[in-house]
Parts: C-alpha cells; sequence; structure tokens
C-alpha cells in the first residue's frame, strides 16, 4: 500500500514472441527474462499483490517457480497479436478477485528497471492525483529538430514551429520506454486506456530503460547486468 492505496501488479506474459522465440523465459545472465521483473516487482515496498497474465503453460511454471502468483489462464482470444493490451490489463483485474485502488503494469521485456522506479512511479502517481502515471526516457534526438518528406519528396519539419537553433532553447520531450504503467483502476476501466489527459510522466535514465525486443537489445542487457550493474 501507499496512503492506503492497495495496488494490484500485473506482469503480461503471452506465448507467442516473433522477434526471440519464447522471448518472455529466454535465458538472461542466468535467468529467464521473466524472473528479472518477478523480482523487482517483489522488492517493492508498495505492490499488495502480483499476478502474472499468461496463456503459455511454460510461461505459467516459469513465473510460478519464481514466486508470482498465476491465479488463472489467459484467454486464447487475450493472447493474439493483433489483442489490445488493454484486453488482457482488464481481463487480470477482472480476474483478480478483490477490490484495488491502483494497478501497475510491469512488461517482462524491461529487466532494467529496479524496485526504486516501481515504487517512485507508484508515489508519484498517487501524490500527484493523477489518473495515470508511465515510465519515459528523453530521446536522444528532439522531435522539434526531426523532419519528414513532403508529397514533392522534400524534407520538411516534422513540428511546424520556428526554427530552434539552440539546444538549450528546445522544450523538454519524452518517449515512453514501456517499462512501468501504473493507474487508478476505477478510471482504466472507464476509459480502456492507460494515458490520458491526467497521466505523469517518470523519467527514467537510459540503461533503466533497455526494452528487449530482438537479440541484439538482449545482448545489450546481458552485457550490462555482467558488467556494469
Amino acid at each position: 500500500m501507499f496512503k492506503d492505496r492497495k495496488i494490484l501488479a500485473i506482469i503480461p506474459a503471452r506465448g507467442g514472441s516473433k522477434g526471440i522465440p519464447k522471448k518472455n523465459i529466454v535465458d538472461l545472465a542466468g535467468k529467464p527474462l521473466i524472473a528479472w521483473t518477478i523480482e523487482q516487482a517483489k522488492k517493492s515496498k508498495h505492490i499488495d499483490r502480483l499476478i502474472l497474465s499468461s496463456d503459455n503453460t511454460e510461461i505459467m511454471a516459469v513465473g510460478r517457480k519464481w514466486g508470482c502468483e498465476v491465479p488463472f489462464r489467459r484467454p486464447a482470444m487475450l493472447s493474439t497479436d493483433s489483442s489490445p493490451s488493454i484486453d488482457a490489463v482488464i481481463h487480470a483485474i477482472g480476474k483478480a478477485g478483490e477490490s484495488y485502488d491502483y494497478m501497475i503494469l510491469l512488461q517482462t521485456t524491461s529487466p532494467m528497471r529496479s524496485a526504486e522506479d516501481i515504487d517512485g512511479a507508484i508515489m508519484k502517481c498517487i501524490s500527484s492525483g493523477a489518473d495515470s502515471c508511465v515510465s519515459v526516457i528523453e530521446p536522444k534526438k528532439s522531435p522539434f529538430w526531426t523532419y519528414k518528406t513532403n508529397s514533392r519528396g522534400r524534407i520538411v519539419p516534422l513540428i511546424k514551429t520556428g526554427l530552434i537553433k539552440r539546444r538549450q532553447d528546445l522544450p523538454r520531450t519524452y518517449c515512453l520506454n514501456g517499462a512501468i504503467y501504473v493507474a487508478k483502476i476505477k478510471w482504466l476501466l472507464r476509459s480502456r486506456s492507460l494515458i490520458g489527459r491526467n497521466t505523469v510522466p517518470y523519467l527514467m535514465d537510459e540503461k533503466s530503460s533497455i526494452d528487449i525486443d530482438n537479440r541484439f537489445e538482449l545482448d545489450i542487457a546481458a552485457f550490462i547486468i555482467k558488467n556494469i550493474k
């Protein structure tokens, strides 16, 4: 709990993965990828309950082995490439069988986030009175310095403002890093979204924001864990 709010943590981990076969349980520095997220969540000071949402027997077994509760099996229709992720979140909330004030979604593909990041996002969401909080990173290249092509194949500014020449004059911009999503459950069920007009950012650094989608990113994470972390 934080400020008397009950918090449910959900780890989504479906079986199908294209970039890396069995991605959710692939080895990362001696542990299944999913184990890193489970361990981080279990170290949280504010999470009241941690559950796994998966359609895959092998993933479910690995989740249990590493201490995550697996109270249900996700239906196949909520586990396809085209299934909206919010539907799986709402299904998990309904299957939890208890009343919670907030939900925190933790993707297995962000193994470098810390328990401190998890608790920091929870505290910011609740203390700010926001409907949700999402983890972000500042992009290396500002979108104010990016371009697109027009109908004639010529490059034009992506954002139509006056040219900003000095870096210090650029407004701060953020990209979602996919590591943490916190939301009021009542608002989430009503809006069917994790981001809205009353969403606040939780800033993370580049190392903690690594998102594993392919073998190259898996190798980078393994190198950092073995040599830097």
